[in-house]
């Protein structure tokens, strides 16, 4: 099981390079239409997708819990669907969801400015200034989007494996490209580790919801780290992986009582039997959280 992940700049073909690579790998290809249906399945409001979508929030929007569940419920759709296989995602910050998982292949994609000037004025059939106009606003977008939601810089080469230029190479030979570099790395090994790492941090996610959404125990800054499980016999599909020995869960945050982290650690050991829970998260008597 392999995923690529596509981060691009509009006009920078990011789309036609991904359905390029569904059809040369015969991946799926989740786009922003599927990760929406899925989020939307979830009980995510479609204004609250528009509200987020790879860009910065308004100052009235950042402090509302509607960031929170925004971005808690995007990490749970990328592993959900990166849970199902050998996967193509486009943006969305992707990359860096999954960037602890080993056989993850992240790539950038941009285009010089003129190029894509001239690509925005034909799609829109606008003028020069207004294309311009396009591009700067996506571009400051999706860079607040990273900064806020993950805090990097979007266009850090450091984010990424391969960056190309599309100001030079068309689809069909980036998606040749990726291809060749993608058979290079993968290894039966990386891909045993995918499955195995996709459990855990979807086992993380679980309990995270189960914390946060179904039992409503307050913890601020809730993280969850799964290690030292074993690959389920029912695969990525399951509820996670089973324990092994060494299998630890630990919990990270802030509360403003210990009955409250009591009954956090409770709620992950009902998920994951068999599972060492482990509580880092600090008591803050007087900790406020803003709504």
């Amino acid at each position: 099981m392999a995923i690529v992940t596509i981060s691009r700049e509009l006009a920078a073909l990011g789309d036609e390079t991904a359905h390029e690579l569904e059809n040369q790998l015969k991946y799926r290809l989740v786009d922003k239409s599927v990760l929406e249906e899925r989020m939307k399945s979830y009980g995510i409001a479609g204004n609250k997708l528009e509200k987020y979508d790879e860009k910065k929030p308004s100052l009235l929007a950042s402090l509302s819990r509607d960031r929170d569940d925004y971005l808690h419920y995007l990490r749970g759709t990328i592993l959900a669907e990166a849970g199902q296989g050998n996967t193509v995602f486009v943006g969305r910050g992707a990359a860096l969801i999954l960037k602890t998982v080993p056989a993850v292949f992240s790539v950038f994609l941009a285009a010089p400015w003129e190029v894509r000037v001239e690509r925005v004025r034909e799609y829109f059939h606008c003028d020069e200034k207004r294309a311009a106009q396009v591009l700067e606003k996506s571009d400051h977008d999706r860079e607040g989007f990273h900064r806020y939601f993950f805090d990097v810089k979007w266009k850090a080469p450091g984010n990424y494996h391969l960056a190309l230029n599309t100001g030079y190479l068309n689809p069909e030979l980036c998606a040749g490209i990726i291809k060749y570099m993608l058979d290079k790395i993968k290894t039966d090994e990386a891909e045993a580790e995918n499955i195995m790492r996709i459990q855990e941090l979807t086992l993380g996610q679980k309990i995270r919801d189960k914390i946060l959404y179904e039992k409503r125990v307050p913890i601020h800054f809730l993280e969850v780290t799964v290690t030292g499980g074993e690959p389920h016999p029912g695969l990525v599909k399951s509820a996670g992986p089973a324990a092994g020995s060494g299998s630890r869960i630990f919990l990270y945050g802030v509360a403003n009582a210990q009955s409250l982290i009591e009954t956090a650690v409770l709620s992950a050991r009902e998920l994951a039997p068999g599972y060492t829970v482990q509580s880092e998260i600090q008591v803050v008597q007087e900790y406020s959280f803003m709504p």
